[in-house]
C-alpha cells in the first residue's frame, strides 16, 4: 500500500483519522498510530513486518541496559546488531560476488528479498540508541512510544529519517488544529501531484532512454534530464506527502529536501537534497571520526569515507558505491578549490555542479557500470541511435509541456510567487490549487499502473 494508491487514499486514511480523532487521550492515541502503523507496513511486509518488531524489541532493552554498567560495551553491540541485520538483508549477495572474484573461491550467492524501507528504520533506531548513549534523550521506557516512534506510516518506508530527540517531546504533547491539519492537506496533496503529474511522466522518458540498446545523444540527454527531474520529483514528493501526513495527526516533521537544483556546489547540494541522510552521516559519522576539525589530509578522508557511506547505503551495487565516490570527489575539489572565495568561479561553479549531478545519475540510475560506460559514450558521441520513432514519442507536446513544468518547479519559484502575492492571496491560491491538483491526481491514478516511489528499493 503506496501513498498514490486508491487504497490508502480512500480508505485506509480516512478511517486511521478518523479514529485519531475520535480517540480520547494522548496516550491512547499514540497506541492507535503504533498499531496501525505496523499494520501499515504488514500490508506490504506480512514477514518482515517481524524483522521490525524484533528490531525495536532488541534496541529497546539495549537502550535500557545503557543506563547501567558496560555502557561502551552495549552500544558496539547494538551498532553491530543493526549493521549485521542491515547487512544480511542488503549486503549478503553483493559480499558474496565480491568474494567470488578471488581466483578459486566459489561461494553461493544468496539471493534475499529486501525489507521495504529497511535502510530508513535501521537508521532511525540506530541514532535514538546512539543518542541515548551520548545523553543527547532520555531513554525511552515506554515500549509502545518507542515502537510508535520507529514505525510512524508516515516515515517508516522513505523517510524523512527523524531522529529521537527532534519528535520526543511531540510523542509526549501535541495538538491538532484546523489549520495546522488544513496544511498538512495542502502538502500531501502537493506531494501527491508531484508523484503522479510530473514524476511518473518523467519517469517514463527516463526509462525508455535507459531501457534503449542505442538511444543516440539527443535520447540520452533527454532521458538523464528526465531522470533527474523525476527522482527529484518523486523523493521530494514523497517527503511533502509525509511531512504534510504528520500534520494531519499533530507532528512537525523536519524537511528533507530544499530546492537541491539551485544549489551553486555539490557541498550546498547534499545541504538541500536528502536533508535528513545528509544530517544523519554528518553527526554520526563524519564529526566522530574527526570532521574538519582535523588537518586536511584526514578531512579528505572523512569526507570520502562518508560519501562512500552514502553510496553504499542506497545499495548493494558499485554504480551507487561509485555515485558516492563521484559525489566525495567534487566535494574534495571544492574545498581545494574553495569556488566561493571567486565570484568569476563561483559564477561557474552553478552549471559545473548541475553537470556533476546529472551525470552522477546516470550512474544512479544505470544498472552495471557496463550500462554506464554504454549510456555515457551515447550522450557524448553525437549519433542519432536507432530509436529515432522512441525519441519522437518521448517529445510528444504532452511530454515536453511536463517536463518544463517539472524544471522550474525543481526551482524555488513557489516560494518566490508566495511572497509576491501574501499571507492571504497565497493561502486561497493554496487551497483552490490543492482542490484541482487532487482531483488530477485522482484521474491521473485512475489511468495508470502500478508505480512505487524510487526510493522504496532502498
Amino acid at each position: 500500500m503506496t501513498f498514490s494508491s486508491a487504497a490508502f487514499l480512500f480508505l485506509y486514511l480516512p478511517v486511521v483519522f478518523i479514529l485519531y480523532q475520535i480517540t480520547p487521550t494522548l496516550r491512547a492515541k499514540n497506541i492507535l498510530l503504533a498499531a496501525v502503523s505496523v499494520f501499515f507496513y504488514a500490508f506490504g511486509e506480512p514477514v518482515y513486518v517481524l524483522l521490525l518488531l524484533l528490531s525495536v524489541t532488541l534496541n529497546y532493552i539495549l537502550a535500557r541496559m545503557l543506563g547501567g554498567k558496560h555502557r561502551k560495551a552495549v552500544l558496539t553491540a547494538a551498532i553491530i546488531l543493526n549493521v549485521l541485520m542491515l547487512g544480511i538483508f542488503k549486503y549478503a549477495g553483493f559480499a558474496a560476488e565480491i568474494v567470488n572474484l578471488i581466483p578459486g573461491v566459489q561461494l553461493p550467492v544468496p539471493h534475499i528479498v529486501l525489507p521495504i524501507g529497511i535502510s530508513f528504520y535501521t537508521f532511525q533506531i540506530l541514532s535514538y540508541v546512539i543518542d541515548v548513549y551520548r545523553g543527547d534523550t532520555q531513554v525511552q521506557k515506554n515500549y509502545w512510544d518507542l515502537l510508535f516512534y520507529i514505525s510512524f506510516f508516515p516515515q517508516l518506508i522513505a523517510g524523512p529519517i527523524v531522529k529521537y530527540h527532534d519528535i520526543d517531546e511531540q510523542i509526549r504533547e501535541r495538538s491538532v488544529t484546523a489549520e495546522k491539519c488544513a496544511a498538512g492537506i495542502c502538502r500531501f496533496t502537493a506531494g501527491l501531484a508531484k508523484k503522479m503529474l510530473l514524476s511518473n511522466t518523467c519517469g517514463w522518458i527516463a526509462d525508455a532512454a535507459f531501457g534503449a540498446s542505442d538511444p543516440g545523444t539527443a535520447l540520452a540527454w533527454l532521458g538523464a534530464f528526465a531522470y533527474c527531474l523525476q527522482i527529484y520529483h518523486d523523493f521530494s514528493g514523497y517527503s511533502d506527502m509525509a511531512i504534510g501526513l504528520g500534520a494531519m495527526f499533530g507532528f512537525d516533521i523536519p524537511e528533507n529536501f530544499r530546492y537541491p537544483y539551485a544549489s551553486g556546489s555539490i557541498k550546498e547540494f547534499w545541504r538541500r537534497w536528502h536533508i535528513s541522510l545528509s544530517t544523519w552521516f554528518k553527526e554520526y559519522i563524519y564529526i566522530p571520526l574527526g570532521g574538519s576539525r582535523v588537518g586536511t589530509g584526514k578531512m579528505y578522508r572523512n569526507k570520502l569515507i562518508v560519501f562512500f557511506t552514502t553510496g553504499l547505503w542506497h545499495g548493494a551495487s558499485w554504480n551507487f558505491i561509485f555515485w558516492g565516490l563521484w559525489h566525495g570527489a567534487f566535494s574534495i575539489l571544492e574545498e581545494f578549490v574553495k569556488p566561493h572565495k571567486r565570484k568569476w568561479l563561483a559564477i561557474l561553479w552553478r552549471p559545473l555542479t548541475l553537470f556533476v549531478i546529472l551525470f552522477g545519475f546516470v550512474l544512479f540510475r544505470a544498472e552495471t557500470l557496463a550500462d554506464t560506460g554504454v549510456y555515457l559514450r551515447a550522450m557524448f558521441s553525437l549519433s542519432a541511435g536507432s530509436a529515432p520513432v522512441m525519441l519522437a514519442r518521448c517529445l510528444s507536446g504532452y511530454n515536453i509541456a511536463v517536463l518544463i513544468l517539472a524544471a522550474i518547479l525543481s526551482l524555488p519559484v513557489v516560494p518566490a510567487l508566495r511572497r509576491m502575492l501574501g499571507e492571504k492571496l497565497s493561502a486561497i491560491a493554496a487551497y483552490a490549487g490543492c482542490a484541482v491538483l487532487f482531483i488530477a491526481s485522482v484521474v491521473s491514478l485512475a489511468s495508470s499502473t502500478f508505480n512505487p516511489f524510487i526510493y522504496f528499493r532502498f
